[in-house]
């Protein structure tokens, strides 16, 4: 289905040519790189400054980026910045706290001249689509979902911080990445969707596409609509890559024809003699219809080939998550499923919802089947052309666009029960569940085509290419007038007079001191997983209410995977606290004398340590709670994703990594002590010499590991965080 060649190649006359030696300056020939460069400030080749054209964030981000960018000087929004309200758009029971945020983000666009999308209305990522997206443009959203590459605009998901930077015109930084060539031939199969296609990808390229640039082109886009585009450029997130773009052509032009918007379309195409750093092949005509199971999308197989062995494979994933029971849903008419959801900016897609009303039209579901449309738009379309009414008939239930299914606050399964969706993530502890409670949720990742087909069949697993249906007529007729009527667009026209609207939950940011000239840190938490995702460092789900409430969202950090974390963490913060008073703990001055440390000179905080942190979400309360608590420090292998190591320098939590030989053998409870901090930190000294002290008072050397720090960055974590960084009229 999809082949990967890890070798440099060249583009030439609409195919991709296989190179001995690399040709980095040939890179400026790809799509991606003509988009690069022309929002590219600096005048280093190999090092980016970004200055992106437009911003978007949902609910669960966007007050604490307008927060911390006030905190650092903002007055109004120097370009287009859109507030969706598509995360928190479930009040809380018996209270308006959610509420509050989304009369807290329409007074912000009015104040300071932005977009406000009310709840309900589209999700992010379609409203991006639908009204932002511009062939050749960049957009940065808070949301690591940010890919709009198949409609010619660069999207980037990023933790609020690097939103904050755009917010206050300064640039976002990054070394000139990789590019890797997407090269699609071939059509898809009846019954096989953009999900299929996306699944096959992110299994074969996951981690090794970390922090590239995907650029998909070649004869097989002809026979992809522009939704099913979309379906599979949204999920590329999923591979760990930075971004992706993809040609554009007749189909995309009429998108934007269609949506109104012709203007914006401009043809994309790499030019002859572009190099690729590696090419990924993809036959369109041998993908076949794709489960991810629990818990990762990148654990994707082709649906028949589980059912082959669905015994053998789920006593895999069992052994890995203890309690859970994946072989009750074995049945004697095969897998059985109980759920079925449809949802976001992955499965919302008209497309989606048309054919998978074909394959329901007359038939009935055999289990829950939830269908959420991705913007109001595309929920009228689907009603005025009757698709709602065979969706209904057939049992399915039609719901507002909303994300929650994706994360936990909606839909979410019962315990060791399965649910198929097509929706973007499937990560432990994510939709729902609460390991440290018993209770555990398990989704697996299909397309509406083959959850369609499932739910047809009685909720028994079933590949929508082994079944009858007939593909519809794609008749999507976008209509305008709900945003016109609804949105609020302020675009260019701030009002420094409105007031900000407050509500009791939301709050400012504490004060975070600057970095002593040494550090002491405490390991609060020991992980040793292979990957660490942010849905653990900060759940998701029942945590949304709070979200702008920097100390009551911190009781929720590692909830879910290490439970005392939080105890052991605001301990070390009342010690730092308690030494800043001229006050120090006895077990602070009895650690350091063990290794001659310098009390007053000393900054104390706590510390994680994770094998491989940081995948998914670009969420940047999975630092920003750390920092609250009294974090200073992560150590680790290898960050998952670019967007966690930069949450944690925009929050002032130094991003230690160390060597794959070294054997991190150490425990919660154990000291770090890193002399010099501030000093090799300033002088960009990438080796620190550390000593461990453990429980028993055994005093250890290791060497921690920080490179790759632009000069802002090292100024940001002597300063304490990005808001001090602003504060001292730094950038």
């Amino acid at each position: 289905m999809i082949e990967v060649v890890k070798q440099g190649a060249r583009y030439a006359d609409g195919t991709v040519i296989p190179v001995r030696e690399p040709d980095y300056a040939a890179r400026d020939k790809t799509i991606a790189y003509s988009i690069l460069r022309a929002h590219d400030e600096s005048d280093d080749f190999g090092k980016m400054r970004i200055a992106f054209d437009a911003l978007i964030s949902h609910d669960i981000t966007y007050v604490s980026i307008i927060q911390t960018a006030r905190a650092s000087g903002m007055t109004e929004f120097p370009i287009p910045y859109a507030m969706t309200n598509c995360h928190n758009s479930l009040c809380a029971v018996g209270g308006t706290i959610n509420a509050d945020d989304h009369a807290f983000g329409l007074s912000a666009a009015k104040k300071f001249g932005g977009v406000y999308v009310p709840a309900n209305i589209a999700v992010i990522h379609q409203y991006a689509r639908e009204r932002m997206t511009r062939c050749g443009r960049m957009i940065l959203g808070s949301d690591s979902h940010t890919r709009y590459g198949c409609y010619g605009t660069m999207g980037i998901g990023e933790g609020g911080g690097e939103l904050v930077k755009q917010l206050l015109k300064n640039t976002y930084d990054i070394s000139a990445p990789e590019v890797i060539a997407v090269y699609m031939r071939g059509k898809p199969r009846h019954g096989v969707g953009p999900h299929d296609v996306a699944l096959a990808l992110v299994a074969a390229v996951f981690g090794f596409a970390k922090n590239k640039i995907l650029e998909f082109f070649g004869p097989g886009l002809t026979n992809l609509s522009a939704d099913f585009r979309s379906g599979i450029d949204v999920m590329t997130t999923e591979t760990t890559c930075l971004s992706s773009i993809w040609a554009t052509d007749e189909v995309i032009q009429q998108y934007y024809h269609d949506i109104g918007r012709p203007e914006d379309f401009k043809k994309l195409s790499p030019e002859n003699g572009a190099y690729y750093d590696a090419v990924v092949n993809i036959d369109l005509s041998k993908i076949e219809c794709m489960i991810a199971l629990p818990f990762h999308p990148s654990k994707a197989l082709p649906i028949n080939a589980l059912k082959r062995d669905a015994k053998r494979i789920f006593e895999e994933i069992e052994r890995e998550t203890p309690g859970l029971d994946l072989k009750r849903n074995i049945k004697d008419n095969g897998i059985y499923f109980e759920q079925g959801v449809i949802v976001g900016c992955a499965g919302g897609m008209y497309e989606n919802i048309a054919e998978a009303a074909a394959i329901l039209d007359g038939r009935s579901v055999g289990m829950e089947f939830s269908v959420y449309p991705s913007s109001a738009p595309v929920s009228l379309a689907v009603t005025r052309s009757g698709l709602s009414e065979l969706l209904a008939l057939a049992g399915a239930v039609m719901k507002p666009a909303f994300c929650g299914p994706c994360f936990g606050a909606g839909d979410t399964p019962s315990h060791n029960s399965l649910s198929i969706r097509h929706a973007t993530r499937n990560f432990p502890n994510r939709e729902g569940g609460k390991p440290d409670e018993g209770q555990i949720a398990s989704v697996a990742l299909m397309d509406s085509r083959s959850i369609a087909a499932t739910a047809a069949n009685g909720g028994f697993l079933t590949a929508a290419t082994d079944i009858e249906y007939t593909k519809p007529e794609i008749n999507y007729h976008y209509e305008a007038t709900i945003y016109e009527k609804l949105v609020y667009n302020g675009v260019g026209q701030p009002n420094p007079s409105e007031n900000l609207r407050f509500g009791p939950n939301i709050k400012d940011w504490p004060k975070f001191n600057p970095l002593g000239e040494n550090l002491l840190l405490r390991l609060c938490a020991v992980i040793r997983d292979e990957v660490t995702t942010t849905d653990e460092l900060i759940p998701s789900g029942e945590t949304s209410s709070y979200r702008s409430n920097p100390e009551k969202l911190s009781e929720f950090t590692l909830s879910r995977r290490e439970p005392a974390y939080v105890k052991r963490s605001k301990a070390v913060r009342d010690m730092e606290s308690a030494r800043l008073a001229g006050e120090a703990p006895a077990e602070l001055l009895d650690i350091l004398s063990k290794i001659n440390g310098d009390i007053k000179n000393t900054t104390v905080g706590s510390c994680v340590f994770a094998k491989k942190p940081g995948d998914g979400s670009a969420r940047e309360q999975a630092a920003s709670c750390q920092k609250t608590l009294g974090g200073l420090a992560n150590i680790c292998y290898e960050y998952a994703t670019k967007r966690y190591r930069s949450n944690c320098i925009n929050w002032g939590i130094i991003p230690f990594t160390i060597s794959e030989s070294t054997d991190f053998r150490y425990s919660a409870g154990d000291w770090i002590y890193v002399p010099d901090i501030k000093r090799g930190i300033s002088e960009g000294i990438e080796n620190f010499t550390a000593h461990v002290i453990t429980s028993d008072g055994t005093v250890e050397t290791i060497t921690l590991e920080c490179d790759e720090l632009a000069d802002n960055e090292k100024t940001i974590l002597i300063d304490g965080c990005l808001m001090n960084y602003y504060a001292a009229r730094r950038g």
